[in-house]
This record gives C-alpha cells, sequence and structure tokens, in this order.
C-alpha cells in the first residue's frame, strides 16, 4: 500500500518506518530541507534504540523514502497520515496551527479515495472539522480517519510490533477495513483492533494519558506522605500493587512526569473541560501535584546544604525526562538544574543520551561529562534524576574515593537506604527516610 507520512518528528518517524517494514511503500514528508538530507544519509534526529538500524534496511530496501516534494508524496498514497506537532498553546489548549496548515497544503493533492489519517494527537471534535473544511476545499466527501498513537519512548519500535491494542476512529466500514488490512500483521497474536467513532478515539488518546499521569501524581503524593509518617513507599507499594485492581504500573515514585505528552495532555484537557463548562478538578490536581514533585529534591538539598549550596559542587545523572530517550522537554532535571543554577551551585553533568540537547540550550552554564563517573571527582554530592540502567549498579567504593563527600539525593529510588547507611553513604530518596545523616 503506498502511504504518505506527513511530519517525520518522533511519531511520524517511527510509524513511517514499522509500516516500511512490513511491506508497504512509505514516503515522509517534512517541509525541514535539512532534516529530510539528514534522514537521506541515514542520520536520526532522535534517539530511539532499534530505529536507525530499522531505517536503513527499509531505504535500502525501497520501501522508505523521504522527502520536501509534498505533490510527490502525497498524490499516489492511498493513506495519507498526519503526524505534526500539536504543542500546548498559551492557554493550555492544543495548538493546531501547523495541522491546519498541512490539511490546506494537501487537501487539492488528495486522490479521490485518499483516506486521511489522523495520528497527531488532537482535542475531540477535530476530525469533524478536518472532514468539513476538505469539503468546502474540495467539494467532495473525504475519509478522515482518528488513529492515537500510544507509543512509549524507549521502547516504540516494541510497542507499534506488538500493541496493547489499536484504535480506529472511522465513520464508514469500508475504510475500517482498509485500515484493518494495513495493521492486520501487528495484530497476529490476537491484539485488539478497536473501532470507535471519531471523537470516542481522539478522547481515549487522552484519557489513556491522564490516567497514567494520574497514577504517578497519586504515587508521589503518598510518597511524601510516608516520608513524614515514616512509612516506606516501596513497602506501601508492594502492599497495593498485588492488588489486582490496581497492579504494579506506573506506581514508582520519583520526581513528577515529564517528556512531549503527559504533561501538555493533561493541560489539554483541561483546556477542553473549560470549552465545554466541566470542572476538570482531579486533572487540575494532577498538574498541580506534578509541578510540586519537581522541587522535591530541591528542597532535601536545601536542607542539607544550607547557605554552602551557592558554590558547591554537585554531580547530576541523568538528564533525559525518561531512560531509553534523548528527550528533554519538561524534563523534571533540567527544572532542578534551574534552581540550582539561580543558587550558584556548579553542576557537572552526565547522561546517556541527552548531553548533547542539553548542550544546545545551555551552553557553558554546566559541564559536561561522557562518563557517570568523570562527573564524580570533587563534588560534594551526587543527584539522580533519570533511571537510566547504567546507574543501577556502580561500584559504591570508587563513587566514595570521588566523591567530595559521600551524599547521594535519589530521585528514582534506585538504591536501598539500609544498604546506603551500611556502605557510609549519606542518602536521601523519595518516600523513604533518609539515612547517614
Amino acid at each position: 500500500m503506498k502511504i504518505a507520512m506527513v511530519g517525520t518528528g518522533y511519531v511520524g518517524l517511527v510509524t513511517g518506518t514499522c509500516l516500511a517494514d512490513s511491506g508497504n511503500d512509505v514516503t515522509c514528508l517534512d517541509i525541514d530541507a535539512a532534516k529530510i538530507e539528514r534522514l537521506k544519509r541515514g542520520e536520526i534526529p532522535i534517539y530511539e534504540p532499534g530505529l536507525s538500524e530499522l531505517v536503513a534496511r527499509n531505504v535500502e530496501r525501497g520501501r522508505l523514502h523521504f522527502t520536501t516534494d509534498l505533490a510527490a508524496a502525497v498524490e499516489p498514497a492511498r493513506l495519507v497520515f498526519l503526524a505534526v506537532g500539536t504543542p500546548q498553546g498559551a492557554d493550555g489548549s492544543a495548538d493546531l496551527r501547523s495541522l491546519w496548515a498541512v490539511v490546506d497544503s494537501i487537501a487539492p493533492h488528495l486522490a479521490p479515495n485518499a483516506v486521511l489519517v489522523i495520528k497527531s494527537t488532537v482535542p475531540v471534535g477535530t476530525n469533524t472539522l478536518v472532514t468539513a473544511r476538505l469539503k468546502e476545499r474540495l467539494g467532495r466527501d473525504c475519509d478522515v480517519v482518528s488513529n492515537p498513537e500510544f507509543l512509549k519512548e524507549g521502547a516504540a519500535l516494541e510497542d507499534f510490533k506488538k500493541p496493547d491494542r489499536v484504535v480506529v476512529g472511522v465513520r464508514r466500514p469500508e475504510v475500517e477495513a482498509v485500515l484493518h488490512e494495513l495493521y492486520r500483521p501487528y495484530l497476529r497474536t490476537e491484539r485488539p483492533f478497536l473501532t470507535m467513532s471519531p471523537e470516542s478515539a481522539e478522547m481515549t488518546k487522552y484519557v489513556a494519558n491522564c490516567l497514567l499521569a494520574t497514577k504517578i501524581s497519586f504515587i508521589n503524593e503518598m510518597a511524601n506522605l510516608c516520608e513524614r509518617t515514616k512509612a516506606d513507599i516501596n513497602e506501601v507499594r508492594r502492599g497495593i500493587g498485588h492488588d489486582q485492581r490496581i497492579g504494579f504500573a506506573f506506581l514508582f515514585p520519583g520526581v513528577g512526569y515529564g517528556g512531549s505528552c503527559f504533561p501538555k495532555d493533561v493541560r489539554a484537557l483541561m483546556a477542553m473541560g473549560t470549552a465545554h463548562q466541566q470542572d476538570l478538578s482531579l486533572m487540575q490536581a494532577v498538574d498541580v501535584v506534578n509541578n510540586r514533585q519537581k522541587t522535591i529534591l530541591l528542597e532535601k538539598i536545601e536542607r542539607h546544604f544550607g547557605t554552602r549550596l551557592k558554590g558547591a559542587t554537585i554531580a547530576l545523572w541523568g538528564l533525559a525526562f525518561k531512560p531509553r530517550t534523548d528527550d528533554i522537554r519538561e524534563a523534571p532535571a533540567l527544572e532542578l538544574v534551574d534552581k540550582l543554577l539561580e543558587r550558584g551551585a556548579k553542576l557537572v553533568v552526565h547522561d546517556p543520551e541527552a548531553l548533547e540537547n542539553v548542550r544546545r540550550d545551555y551552553g557553558a552554564k554546566l559541564e559536561y561529562r561522557e562518563a557517570p563517573f568523570d562527573a564524580l571527582p570533587g563534588a560534594d554530592c551526587l543527584v539522580i534524576m533519570t533511571e537510566w540502567e547504567e546507574f543501577r549498579h556502580p561500584d559504591f567504593e570508587q563513587m566514595k574515593t570521588l566523591l567530595k563527600s559521600p551524599v547521594i539525593f535519589d530521585g528514582r529510588n534506585l538504591f536501598e537506604p539500609a544498604r546506603m547507611r551500611d556502605l557510609g553513604f549519606t542518602y536521601h530518596s523519595i518516600g523513604r527516610q533518609s539515612v547517614g545523616q
């Protein structure tokens, strides 16, 4: 099947590459000529495990193409996917200007039987508006499908190829059949193909992300209460997680969520509620709790150092908002970095993948290290903000010889407090009692 993928960001590039890998002829379109040239040279602009190799294989086999030529990409396509960004606007709602610009640009080039597939995260009702806009532009009906993505950064290829479910919002059974055939290779293990109205499909994306964000804010708020009551949030988490109604997923305490989806989708749903005169108090609380949680380690660091924080050297491991990605959008680590810089601390930072993205934003304000232990010599403490696997089993004896003081602030609860106390560390974590003070 011939497919045009409009937008080569995270969703567009992963989706287009995976669809090419199942035998489709996919052309990825972007207005950024420099980005397209990089992709043609095999340079992948994002870090996603396995993506570089998959792109190279499908380009070599002639199934995956990159272009800035809108007509060449869209005119022969049976399916035209929209995977353009919908960032947060000033009022918290999704900014759809890029989406509308793309719809207007591609409209004259859509084949009579083409199906437009909205992959971007958009407010409920956008599908209906796009359908009406295309009819106004072309004087005929066009099929528009809502097909939200549920990809986790760091595991996107696996998520696409082995989805929990595929959701499509359609108006005609004939169009449903086309999408079912497209996704059939990924449904062989009886994963459900869920068809519903476009409005329900649009809402499903927001509700899924907002529920996950709610679980994170809930466990973080409980973690803070555990600290004050001398309970241990990890023990509490085990106590509730074995209840099948609750489970363990997304119940790991930490320094809050970040990234390109959860923060903006929570706020977009709040804006949607305002637009429809529906008070979403729970979502407002989730956002407030998350913003507050990003300050938790700062409070612990300030209590420990007091006036000595100005001029202190702090080693920081983990800058990306989560492991297995180089994405630093709304990363809790960077909010902490900003606050520590304001207070006059010196920061020496390491991240396995996100260093260059951070360097572009911070330049000489920070010192950068390619290896985690290279950030430690002479530091007054270590702060851990992202749970990369390589941080879980360090050489603690070597760490003690490198740090000026054996002090760790762990925003991801990677280590056990009792062991850290026995090793001679002062250790602060989330939702557990500090040790070694």
